[in-house]
């Protein structure tokens, strides 16, 4: 999470081959997988496509971790009053918090990226069916189908009683 000292520098991403125009919302940079007619499901272009929305999301994740580490070097400071330290060690450690949180969000990306290197990305690991171009644009990361996951998501519910 930056602070109010720091500022975030956007990189510009390649475009990507099979992108859709210039106006569309982008994802890491990247515009949307625009699919043609009567194209098979996670053919190599779409798989190419998710590999690069993957990797530029590893990529934008790796440097915001070395902005914090070196906020967290050049805002290091032995501050005399308790008051000062304490605000600074709380600042640290939701920094680093979340870091730990995309740290695990990387492994995740590249546990991902081998299945797309494997043929096995875009399909539910439960059932077997489509997961969906649109499902997976949302969110790359996914390996279970909209019905699966709301199964898994009730079942949680009952389980933990939320």
């Amino acid at each position: 999470m930056p602070t109010t000292k720091q500022t975030a520098v956007k990189k510009p991403a390649a475009k990507s081959k099979v992108a859709a125009s210039a106006a569309s919302p982008t994802l890491h940079g990247l515009a949307p997988y625009v699919e043609k007619k009567k194209e098979e499901y996670m053919n190599e272009n779409q798989r190419e496509h998710f590999k690069e929305i993957l990797k530029a999301w590893r990529l934008e994740l790796m440097e915001e971790v070395d902005r914090t580490v070196s906020h967290m070097k050049d805002e290091a400071a032995n501050f005399p009053d308790p008051a000062d330290r304490a605000t600074q060690e709380e600042e640290f450690s939701l920094e680093l918090r979340t870091r730990d949180r995309e740290r695990k969000l990387i492994k995740k990306i590249d546990k991902t990226l081998l299945r797309v290197e494997e043929d096995d990305y875009g399909f539910c690991d439960q059932c077997g069916v489509d997961i969906g171009i649109r499902r997976l644009e949302a969110r790359p990361t996914a390996n279970l189908c909209v019905d699966c996951k709301t199964l898994d998501e009730i079942k949680e519910r009952q389980i933990t009683g939320g």
